[in-house]
This record gives C-alpha cells, sequence and structure tokens, in this order.
C-alpha cells in the first residue's frame, strides 16, 4: 500500500511524548559534533598537534638562566699537610652562580652551539675571603663526530607523522559517520519492524473477527478458524519482540550521538540518493594523494632506516667540545671586567669498543633484517589496501542496483498485498494466499531497509577510503 508507512509514521507520532524527528543528515552531524567518539578523535589530534609543536620548538634557540643562590656549607673536611699528615679542620663557605646561555641545535649536524655568560661569587667567612670569577662571554660547540643525528631523522619523520594525523582525523569523522548510518538503520529497521507488527496485528485482529463470523455461519472450517488464531497470537508475540528491539536500538543510537534526557527519537527514511559514477582509476589515485596510510607507509620506510643509521652510529662514539671566550677573577666585582683573559678550551673524546663479541655487527644485521621486514609488509599493505579501494568500488555500483531492484520490489509488494487483502474479503482466496502475501509484503521492506543501509554505509565507507567526495566532487582534506 502506497501510503501505509506514511499512515504508520503519523499514528507513531500521535502516540509519542516529547518526540522529535531526525533524518539521516542530523543524525551523522549530531554524531560528528556530540558523540564520545568525536571528543576522542578531537582530543587525539590536540594531542597530536601539540607533540608535533614540541617537536618543532627542538629545532629553536632556548635562552636559559641557571645557577644556584646561595650553597651554605659548613662542616670538617679531611686536609692533607705537607709532611703528610691529615688533620680535620673546618669551613663555613658560601658560594653562588648564575650562568645566562643562548643555546642553539644544529639540525644538519646534530650538535650545538651556545654563547654564555656566568659570574660566580665564593665567600670563606672564617678566613673572611671573598672570590669573584667570570666568564664574559663564551661560545661553546658540542658535536659528535660520525654520531647519530636524532634531529636531522626526526626532521623527515615528524612532519609525515603530523601529516598522518590530520588525515587520520578527517578518516575517523567519516567512520564515525559510517557507524552513525548503522545505528540510524538498525533503529529505523526497528521502528519499521514495530510498525508492521502492529499494522499486522491490527488486520490478523480484524481477519479473525471475519473469519470467526463466517464460522458462525458455516461458512469456514474449524481448521482454518484456528490458523488465523494461530497468526494472531504470533502477531502479538511479534509486537513484543518488535518493542523490545525497539527499545535496545533506541538506547545505542542516542549512546553513540550523546543524546540525553528522555527525549523520543522519531526517524525519517531517506529518500534521496544521491547519483554519481565512481571510478577505480580516479578512486585509487584519490586514495594515493589523500589517504593517512600512504602517508604512514613512507614514514615507517624512514623510520626502517633510521634504525639501521642508528646501529651503525652507536658502533663507536666520538665527541668535539670546543670553546672560545673571555674570562677573569678578582675579589672586587668592578675589576672583573677590566683587561679580562682569553678562555680557549678543546677536548675530542671517544669511546670504540675493541671486543664486543659480535655485539655491534649483531645490531647491525637486527636492524638490516627489520628494514627488509617493514619494506615486505608495507608492500603487503599496499595492496591489501588497494584490493580494498577496488572491492568497495566494484559493490557500490551493485548496492545501487540492489536498492533500485529492492525499492521496486517493495513497492510491488505492498501493492500485490492490498489487492489479496481485498479478495480475501470477498472470498476469492483463503486464509493462506493472504498471510504468504503479508510475509513477502514484510520481507520485501525489510529487504528495501538493508539495501538503504549497505548503499549509505558503502557510501560513508568510500569517502573514508578516498577522502573523497565524488557526488559534491570535492577532496573531504585539503592540506594546510
Amino acid at each position: 500500500m502506497r501510503y501505509l508507512l506514511t499512515f504508520l509514521f503519523i499514528a507513531a507520532v500521535a502516540t509519542a511524548h516529547a518526540q522529535t524527528v531526525y533524518t539521516l543528515e542530523n543524525i551523522i552531524d549530531r554524531a560528528q559534533a556530540q558523540s564520545p567518539a568525536a571528543k576522542r578523535a578531537e582530543t587525539l589530534k590536540e594531542n597530536l598537534y601539540w607533540q608535533y609543536r614540541s617537536y618543532r620548538s627542538n629545532y629553536n634557540p632556548q635562552l636559559r638562566l641557571s645557577g644556584s643562590a646561595p650553597d651554605y656549607n659548613l662542616d670538617y673536611f679531611s686536609n692533607r699537610l705537607d709532611d703528610g699528615t691529615i688533620v680535620f679542620q673546618s669551613r663555613e663557605q658560601i658560594n653562588s652562580y648564575v650562568n645566562l646561555g643562548v643555546e642553539q641545535p644544529l639540525k644538519w649536524t646534530g650538535g650545538t652551539i651556545s654563547v654564555n655568560s656566568n659570574l660566580s661569587h665564593f665567600k670563606d667567612i672564617q678566613r673572611d675571603l671573598t672570590q669573584y670569577n667570570t666568564t664574559l662571554f663564551n661560545v661553546l660547540l658540542e658535536q659528535p663526530l660520525f654520531g647519530f643525528n636524532s634531529l636531522r631523522w626526526d626532521n623527515r619523520t615528524e612532519p609525515l607523522r603530523f601529516e598522518e594525523s590530520k588525515r587520520s582525523y578527517v578518516e575517523e569523522m567519516e567512520s564515525i559517520s559510517s557507524v552513525a548510518v548503522d545505528r540510524f538503520f538498525a533503529y529505523l529497521s526497528a521502528q519499521i519492524n514495530l510498525q508492521i507488527a502492529q499494522f499486522n496485528l491490527a488486520n490478523n485482529d480484524t481477519i479473525y473477527k471475519i473469519e470467526q463470523g463466517r464460522y458462525n455461519i458455516g461458512t469456514t472450517s474449524k481448521d482454518k478458524l484456528l490458523q488465523v488464531e494461530l497468526q494472531l497470537l504470533r502477531s502479538r508475540e511479534d509486537v513484543a519482540e518488535a518493542q523490545l528491539d525497539m527499545e535496545t536500538s533506541r538506547l545505542l543510537l542516542r549512546t553513540y550521538i550523546g543524546l540525553s534526557g528522555d527525549e523520543s527519537i522519531q526517524l525519517v527514511l531517506p529518500d534521496y540518493i544521491p547519483e554519481f559514477e565512481v571510478k577505480l582509476g580516479e578512486a585509487l589515485e584519490y586514495a594515493r594523494q589523500n589517504r593517512a596510510d600512504y602517508i604512514a607507509f613512507e614514514r615507517r620506510k624512514l623510520e626502517a632506516q633510521r634504525e639501521v643509521a642508528q646501529a651503525r652510529a652507536n658502533r663507536f662514539q666520538t665527541n668535539l667540545r670546543a670553546s672560545y671566550g673571555s674570562n677573569n677573577a678578582s675579589s672586587d666585582v668592578d675589576n672583573l671586567y677590566i683587561d679580562p683573559n682569553n678562555q680557549v678550551r678543546a677536548n675530542i673524546t671517544f669511546d670504540i669498543p675493541i671486543l664486543d663479541w659480535g655485539r655491534n655487527k649483531s645490531r647491525m644485521r637486527t636492524a638490516i633484517a627489520n628494514q627488509r621486514l617493514v619494506d615486505y609488509t608495507i608492500a603487503q599493505d599496499e595492496q591489501t589496501f588497494e584490493q580494498e579501494i577496488l572491492t568497495q568500488v566494484r559493490q557500490f555500483d551493485v548496492l545501487r542496483t540492489r536498492l533500485e531492484i529492492t525499492k521496486k520490489s517493495d513497492e510491488v509488494a505492498q501493492e500485490r498485498y492490498t489487492v489479496a487483502q481485498n479478495r480475501y474479503l470477498i472470498g476469492k482466496i483463503d486464509i493462506t494466499n493472504l498471510n504468504i502475501a503479508q510475509t513477502e509484503k514484510d520481507d520485501a521492506k525489510r529487504a528495501y531497509i538493508s539495501a538503504l543501509q549497505a548503499f549509505w554505509s558503502a557510501y560513508f565507507n568510500l569517502r573514508r577510503l578516498t577522502l573523497y567526495d565524488f557526488e559534491a566532487n570535492k577532496l573531504l582534506y585539503t592540506h594546510e
């Protein structure tokens, strides 16, 4: 019956309390704005953003102020005299120190260069002795030689990780849309199943009364009357079961979209189906350009290369430390800055294992093996991902065709049931044929709802896989 669904929706609205009507678009918008999953995705996005900001700060100069003021010390210490005798003497001293420096990491070499200025103060209270020492300025270079440069590798991997996180956020929002579609149709199916069950109950009750009247006048048998009564009892059971299913799916939907309170939800069957063509080649190209997975493939390869470079650099350690500046010492602060002395320091430290029983070789071989494993895994992941897109594109065309067929089948089944019902009332067919028409009507309606759900789930899944809106012909993610 053409107006059956509209009638049932109006009847449900009339009996509802504080009821709000939602479309599929309303549910998706609310899920993306209010659902716990959306808030989690937003929080994760913010967390990764600040991680990226922290990484960027590693390359910026830092102004540091450090020191101790004061460091008071009162104790006894051992003092060895010229004749070798050890005596214990008391001391009471105050030390103070302050340093102001600017430090700049060197991205391409992995070292650091800094400019410092410091002032030290020493006072021996017992001897009434005061001394000052200052480094007016000091330029210090600390540079690993042939070492692992984490700054250079971070500069290659961290921007990819940040870009990956931004694309993952858009993908997560599309996944939220897909889940919202499933919850929407689960509740909508439960509503429609309840409406069908209530409609069938009312019809079967009427049919039972008609069949009872026929039995009383002798135009039907006891067997047929009992068959109708059994159908009536089943209809009551179907209504009770449908009510339970609707409450369960209603709770799942409300929980997912973050809806609180006692507000009742009424869903509207989506009658708009977007018309667009999805070409496999275009879908694959959009996926390669936009998906976080393809950024992750590149990042994982770089991280494997990083492990090899780190294992190679850790075979031995050599560091250069060189500084140039001027300093002075005096018992008077005013004299510190008069005719200061040059201060030049340089040293190279090294740590080279002579015999390590194959430890370095094992680390290198392990890193190289892990790199090969990552390459093989990524190659397999790329094939799997492309196969997923291929399957989704082909399924999408099939689902659209299925949707058209089930929609037409629903209309035909509704019309057939109306005809069968009229023929039963005038005695042209028996109750068995009417029940068959009713079952086909109900199954056709459920098949249509199932096809709608499969289509919209595939629609948002395709958007997630490609980060492209084929209906509006626009990217869902744009590089900022």
